[in-house]
């Protein structure tokens, strides 16, 4: 099943398009508890894994609350969260200073990255795992100045490379962009919709490269990457060659201790973020994020992401207080 994931999920969400994805977490079979209500968050295709993780366990222990979660992009999410369109907005990318001027209330719940991919079929393949990417080839390589693979690789070969980026207003493409210094809108590639839609992109081009968040690169069960896809290692230190110490990718669990150890650079590490038009005061808003931040961070390594620090934790808890 792993091996369809990405294409049947990127059907789904473009499908959806118009309406977006969305997942309404029904009420389990529990009595009732006291608190009722409804919860509606839309956004960043980033978090929208790890929501519906939190809404399904949420609801075990409140399930008359009524939980409505849909995609469309980090931009989405905080459009809809300001106009008061959602209860919450799911945002992976740092909240603008404009925005918090607006009344944005951002609460920081679990951390992730984006990673550049590529198609594990690519007739360059090995020399990619030796070469690795640094910021200066990504930059050139999205700004359109590089045409083949030997570009990237300083080589004589001359398969063409395709590249790729996200359509939608998106914290993926505003993190990786910000790796090396420029913004989503300076990206020069091939458009895509969506997280899973740039994934089935590069899945079915053996050419290819894009970059995906890790949710949309790894399969939650096996911790390995789907059918067709690969990671392109990144070269921290710039010296030309993957290292051993570089080498995290073959599992999501090693690529999340990277990211712990902080040996997976910052951007396009980042943390996630739900956000809400000024401090929440709607009761279910409030125990859902606290839920988030307590008992829901036991579900962060499972679903693809790494918890936040217990001192980050404690200060995201007294914002709601």
């Amino acid at each position: 099943m792993a091996k369809y994931f990405i294409l049947s999920l990127a059907t789904v969400l473009l499908l959806g398009c118009s309406g977006n994805k969305q997942k309404n977490v029904e009420a389990v079979d529990q009595p009732a508890d006291g608190l009722t209500g409804s919860i509606q968050l839309s956004g960043a295709f980033a978090l929208y894994p790890m929501a519906v993780k939190w809404a399904e366990e949420f609801k075990k222990i409140h399930p008359n609350v009524k939980i409505d979660i849909s995609g469309g992009g980090a931009g989405k999410g905080m459009t809809d969260a300001l106009a008061g369109v959602v209860d919450i907005g799911m945002v992976s990318r740092e909240v603008y200073p404009e925005e918090m001027n607006n009344g944005a209330f951002p609460i920081a719940t679990v951390k992730d990255a984006v990673v550049p991919t590529i198609n594990v079929n690519n007739p360059e393949i090995e020399a990619i795992r030796k070469k690795g990417l640094t910021k200066e080839t990504a930059q050139k390589l999205w700004d359109k100045k590089y045409a083949t693979w030997g570009d990237i690789l300083g080589t004589s070969s001359k398969v063409p490379v395709h590249v790729f980026t996200r359509s939608d207003a998106c914290g993926a493409a505003e993190t990786f962009a910000a790796w090396f210094d420029e913004k989503q809108e300076d990206l020069k590639a091939t458009a895509v919709f969506g997280d899973p839609g740039v994934a089935a992109a590069v899945q079915k081009d053996r050419v290819g490269i894009g970059y995906n968040n890790i949710a949309y690169v790894y399969d939650q069960h096996t911790k390995r990457p789907f059918e067709g896809l690969a990671v392109m290692p990144i070269d921290t230190n710039g010296d030309g060659v993957i290292t051993p110490d570089e080498e995290f990718y073959a599992t999501s669990t090693e690529l999340i201790e990277a990211i712990k150890e902080g040996r997976y650079p910052s951007p396009p590490a980042r943390d996630l973020y739900l956000v809400t038009k000024g401090k929440p005061n709607k009761a279910e808003v409030i125990a859902f994020l606290e839920y988030v931040l307590t008992d829901g961070q036991q579900y962060a390594g499972d679903t693809g992401y790494i918890s936040l620090s217990p001192e980050q934790l404690d200060g995201e808890l007294a914002k709601l207080k």
